[in-house]
């Protein structure tokens, strides 16, 4: 059983920053590409930022140059660091991973987190 645990939402003001984390839990045997969603009150779930094992990181036009993903796979955990946040970027932010457990390949959510910019 493998579970993505993300941490770090919050209010902040327009301006601000925040990082959100997102932990991996259970039987894990590699991390491979990871990425984080956003889904803002009745809008679909949109890519934010992705990250494979290896290779070149891609952002959504929204956010690049104030978000950046990463990855520290010894923690099995993937941060994003917003910055400079607007108010457009009020969303529940949601972990997506491939991982290996030993035996094959899984997408896996985390249950997401709320982010609220508002002054």
């Amino acid at each position: 059983q493998v579970q993505l645990r993300e941490s770090g939402g919050g209010l902040v003001q327009p301006g601000g920053s925040l990082r959100l984390s997102c932990e991996a839990f259970g039987s894990i045997f590699s991390l491979n590409a990871v990425a984080w969603y956003r889904q803002a009150p009745g809008k679909q779930r949109e890519l934010v930022a992705a990250i494979p094992n290896s290779g070149m990181t891609t952002y959504a036009d929204s956010v690049k140059g104030r978000f950046t993903i990463s990855r520290d796979n010894a923690k099995v955990t993937v941060y994003l660091q917003m910055n400079s946040l607007k108010p457009e970027d009020t969303a529940v932010y949601y972990c997506n991973a491939e991982i290996h457990n030993g035996y094959e390949y899984g997408l896996y959510w985390g249950q997401g987190t709320q982010v609220t910019v508002s002054s």
